[in-house]
């Protein structure tokens, strides 16, 4: 979906006016308009604004444009459910709220990451715990969170 699509779709979803999602975006319900349009698109404030009022993630307001995964453990962020929160309730698109949540990881080193997908993950090909480990390694060791 493009960006006008989603924003229609979330104010008439919440039912809303225009003039209404404006009040609660902060713009005037010509601006609102001009989005629906497709002749504008929010900035960056005001797409956190949105974010914030609606519970939803930018990347989901921008369509979904980029495939999200997180940066500790690699898994894919597909839904808002699974991505992680900042203390101030807003989205942080790093991360999955399992890592991730309020401010705080969960796995205070690679290893103890990786021995908690080992003891999670099934093991289909019966590889040794030290194959396992060194493939776990080298995958997260590309991710931005363990660079």
């Amino acid at each position: 979906m493009e960006i006008r699509e989603v924003l229609k779709a979330l104010r008439e979803k919440h039912g809303l006016t225009q003039e209404q999602m404006a009040r609660r975006a902060l713009v005037t319900r010509q601006a609102v308009s001009r989005w629906e349009n497709g002749e504008t698109q929010p900035n960056t404030d005001t797409l956190m604004i949105l974010s914030r009022e609606f519970d939803v993630s930018i990347n989901t307001l921008l369509g979904s444009p980029r495939a999200l995964f997180c940066q500790c453990c690699g898994m894919p962020l597909s839904e808002d459910g699974f991505i992680s929160r900042e203390p101030d309730g807003s989205f942080n698109e790093d991360y999955c709220k399992w890592c991730y949540d309020q401010g705080h990881f969960a796995y205070a080193s690679k290893d103890q990451l990786i021995d908690f997908l080992l003891s999670h993950f099934p093991n289909p090909d019966g590889a040794s715990e030290t194959e396992r480990r060194k493939q776990l390694d080298g995958l997260l060791s590309q991710l931005k969170h363990w660079k």
